[in-house]
């Protein structure tokens, strides 16, 4: 059975912004507002490098990677033209101004993908159980 869970108002949500949505397990779903109040959720995850599309600019029916301005659509998650890719979508409805998610996509939806690990500390070290004294 598929059950709708209220996650936030509309007004929420800036004209062109979005929000996050934290999830019991896998990454963050990202909500976004169109300038004519549709909505439409993303896993928050670019398929180029894994930027955080929550953080892009919203334009039109499309949002704009932060960090390598990739195109994507909201409505599909595709990557537009030259770029290839595509983020897993949520279905989303707003009821009276609530903006509502599958309760099942949320807990079972995408969970396969990892965050991005970058910059400096990207790699993990393995710790020594027991050091030697220098």
């Amino acid at each position: 059975m598929n059950t709708w869970k209220p996650i936030c108002h509309l007004h929420d949500i800036p004209l062109l912004g979005a929000r996050r949505v934290a999830r019991a397990r896998g990454m963050d779903v990202a909500l976004f507002r169109t300038a004519n109040d549709e909505v439409f959720a993303l896993l928050d995850r670019c398929p180029h490098k894994g930027g955080p599309l929550s953080q892009g600019l919203v334009f039109g029916r499309s949002v704009a990677c932060p960090l390598h301005h990739w195109t994507i659509g909201l409505a599909s998650g595709q990557a537009h033209a030259p770029d290839e890719g595509c983020t897993p979508v949520f279905q989303v409805q707003v009821v009276e101004g609530v903006i509502q998610l599958l309760q099942q996509e949320l807990d079972e939806h995408a969970l396969d993908l990892a965050p991005p690990v970058a910059g400096p500390c990207a790699k993990r070290i393995a710790i020594i159980p027991n050091p030697a004294p220098a």
